[in-house]
């Protein structure tokens, strides 16, 4: 402002100073009549409460939700994941099926387009350097044989509309490439297949390097993670999907946590 005002020869204001602020806790609690809508509140539902005193009522599925969920797949390294995320887009965009690959990153985005380059595969990018057409690439993710890659679900409020082709065919299948932070993003995630009815799967693939587990759970605990990944003993795989449970609900409290101290 006041770079401005000197360019264009007028009087020096003083600098603006902050008078007062406000949390958004805080200015939504000022309406008297308050509400939301939202398809991921059950995980949130304590918080809603203790904040606002707003309870959550679950309102049915327009249309049973008949969603597939594969199992969960843990590797020990980063790489060996990002191998295994490119052989299962190859092999459903051989069935025709349209593929959604989330990541968590820019960066991780980026690695994926740049491994199913290398394999010959077209794909659709969106993510924070490709946002200009973002309801378009959404809204098309559901033709047959196409591979979308967003990163942290953009292009949420579009529908991904299926033909009956690509409904014969499965559905869309929707690929998590890593855990979330919180939960609700990871089902905002899963929940763009199977939606109104239609078929649908998803599946997540995670590995004992990943973000998640590097901030949320102790030093000590993360080194025998990759360890326990290889091994392959039949009680590894519940230890690791326990590990990464943990680390959401480290990750989740820590956040709770902040925000409650920015509403005091």
């Amino acid at each position: 402002h006041q770079a401005i005002e000197a360019k264009e020869g007028l009087a020096i204001t003083g600098p603006t100073e902050t008078v007062a602020r406000l949390s958004f806790q805080r200015f939504f609690r000022l309406f008297h009549r308050l509400a939301g809508m939202t398809g991921t509140a059950r995980e949130a539902a304590d918080e809603l409460w203790q904040i606002y005193r707003l309870p959550v009522v679950p309102i049915p599925t327009n249309r049973p939700c008949i969603r597939e969920h594969w199992p969960d797949r843990i590797f020990p390294d980063a790489v060996s994941k990002w191998a295994a995320v490119t052989e299962e887009v190859v092999r459903l965009h051989g069935t025709q099926r349209p593929v959604l690959v989330g990541t968590r990153s820019v960066e991780a985005s980026e690695r994926v387009a740049e491994l199913l380059r290398a394999r010959g595969l077209s794909f659709s990018l969106l993510n924070a350097l490709h946002h200009e057409q973002e309801a378009g690439i959404i809204s098309g993710a559901g033709e047959l044989g196409r591979i979308t890659i967003a990163t942290n679900m953009a292009g949420r409020g579009t529908d991904i509309l299926l033909t009956e082709a690509v409904r014969k065919a499965g559905g869309l299948h929707v690929l998590a490439t890593e855990r979330h932070e919180s939960t609700r993003v990871d089902r905002q995630l899963m929940g763009r297949a199977g939606r109104q009815g239609d078929a649908g799967s998803a599946q997540a693939f995670m590995s004992a390097e990943d973000e998640l587990l590097k901030r949320h759970l102790p030093a000590v605990v993360q080194r025998r993670l990759p360890g326990l990944a290889r091994s392959g003993t039949p009680g590894s795989v519940p230890l690791l999907k326990t590990a990464f449970a943990q680390a959401q609900r480290n990750a989740q409290r820590l956040a709770y946590r902040q925000r409650l101290s920015v509403l005091r």
